[in-house]
């Protein structure tokens, strides 16, 4: 971008750019309105943490991110499924190699369960550890 602008516009026009981004919002506002942070500071501000409105949008947010991490559990069970059929198939092809193949599927089938049971872990420590 700096490049951009060196090439369109003269530096001092970029400096005085750059510095005015690197400004917080709320300076050209305070001093637009002419309010200080005295008068802001006096203004009682009304609380939503104790709402009910706050513990029904609390309860939403819980059930949402349980429902969101309980989808792991279906991939899980995907794999699952992917990796026992994969077994068939490589039997099907060699079944010389019964014993290798049945031991990497029960491999799979460890690393696929372990992601659904942390999947669903994580769902119950959403609902009832917050």
């Amino acid at each position: 971008m700096y490049a951009c602008a060196k090439l369109v516009s003269n530096p001092a026009l970029v400096r005085s750019g750059v510095c005015l981004l690197s400004r917080p919002v709320s300076v050209p506002l305070l001093s637009y309105t002419g309010l200080r942070t005295e008068q802001l500071m006096s203004v009682p501000a009304r609380g939503i943490q104790s709402s009910v409105t706050c513990r029904d949008i609390d309860t939403a947010a819980k059930f949402i991110g349980a429902g969101a991490a309980t989808v792991g559990v279906a991939g899980s069970g995907a794999g699952i499924g992917t990796v026992f059929g994969s077994l068939i198939i490589g039997y099907a092809r060699n079944p010389s190699l019964k014993q290798q193949l049945f031991s990497y599927a029960i491999l799979g089938f460890a690393l696929s369960e372990a992601m659904g049971l942390f999947c669903l872990m994580v769902a119950f420590l959403i609902l009832f550890a917050m």
